[in-house]
């Protein structure tokens, strides 16, 4: 097998292309021919030491993947050789083979494209976790999603609709608002060239949104929490921006107002059956149309350098996703 090898981590630019052993699985786990794998805002932490999560040295990145299982170990009972499957397990995704905990993986139906696949549990989880369990997102109400045309954002925009939700949604520029009206979006604000405050005022008569939906944190969490509506919801989904946003606490006293923590990988650790519950939701979401991956481009694997630079320029609209 070959994988991209993360022996120090300083940067993209320390990851090498290495031939490995194959390995073979051990009790509970099992052997993926990844044919896919998305690349995401995690991925470009861990490599450079940022993320919560260090794996020990050296490592394989890649969090999220689609494949083929090619070898069982002792007690996998669920999963069989031949079968497609995606996984979410944190690392090993940037490569041809990976092992894999059996209970991460999500088998897949035979009408399920790898690509696809690759892009779906990370966003689709996350979202589904946070507007449905975590906001209680209820059909009628008014969503607001910061960051909107990235992954989590389009999945966000796409599951809010599915809820029976206004949706608005936030992007820096006409073409990535446009992508999001594709998608569903009944209206967008384009905050590099209008005031994120006015221009949510003036979509919803005053009221403000009932929930926001913010992956981006920064400079835009303040003006958007003082716009929200009355008993609104304020998820806290991710800083991609950088900075994390430090809100006054009297602004939510006075709007009646949650702030609402969304941090999905330990919910599916904690509440396991609530997890496989949300997930088979979600893949008969897919399966009637509901919800389906942006994705911005495929990319070989080998280019997997340029796809980290690609994310880095902040013009990705939905997905990246490398493939063998």
């Amino acid at each position: 097998m070959h994988a991209w090898l993360c022996e120090n981590p300083v940067g993209v630019d320390a990851l090498t292309w290495k031939e490995l052993p194959t390995p073979q699985p051990k009790a509970g786990e099992v052997l993926i021919e990844i044919k896919a794998a998305s690349l995401n805002f995690p991925d470009l932490l861990i490599v450079q030491n940022k993320y919560q999560m260090k794996p020990p040295l050296p490592f394989v990145p890649g969090s999220e993947y689609a494949g083929i299982v090619q070898a069982v170990g002792e007690g996998v009972t669920h999963l069989k050789v031949g079968q497609h499957v995606a996984c979410l397990s944190g690392t090993g995704g940037f490569g041809t083979h990976t092992l894999a905990p059996a209970a991460l993986c999500m088998p897949l139906p035979a009408d399920f494209p790898f690509v696809d696949a690759a892009a779906f549990i990370m966003i689709y989880a996350t979202s589904h976790h946070a507007l449905v369990d975590r906001a209680q997102l209820k059909a009628g109400e008014t969503v607001l999603v910061l960051g909107a045309a990235g992954g989590v954002g389009t999945s966000a925009i796409q599951i809010a609709k599915a809820c029976g939700a206004k949706v608005i949604a936030a992007a820096s520029t006409d073409e990535k608002c446009e992508l999001c009206k594709s998608i569903g979006a009944d209206a967008t604000i384009n905050y590099t060239t209008e005031n994120l405050r006015e221009a949510i005022k003036t979509l919803t008569g005053g009221k403000g949104p009932d929930v926001i939906y913010d992956p981006v944190g920064g400079d835009f969490a303040e003006p958007a929490f003082r716009s929200i509506a009355w008993r609104g919801r304020y998820l806290v989904v991710g800083f991609a921006s950088g900075p994390i946003p430090a809100l006054p606490f009297n602004l939510a006293l006075l709007k009646g107002a949650s702030i609402v923590g969304v941090f999905w990988g330990d919910f599916s650790k904690r509440e396991p059956k609530a997890n496989a519950a949300m997930m088979a939701e979600l893949a008969q979401w897919y399966g009637q149309g509901k919800v389906k991956p942006v994705i911005d481009r495929a990319m070989p694997m080998a280019d997997l350098k340029a796809a980290y630079a690609h994310m880095g320029s902040r013009g990705v609209k939905g997905k990246l996703v490398m493939v063998n």
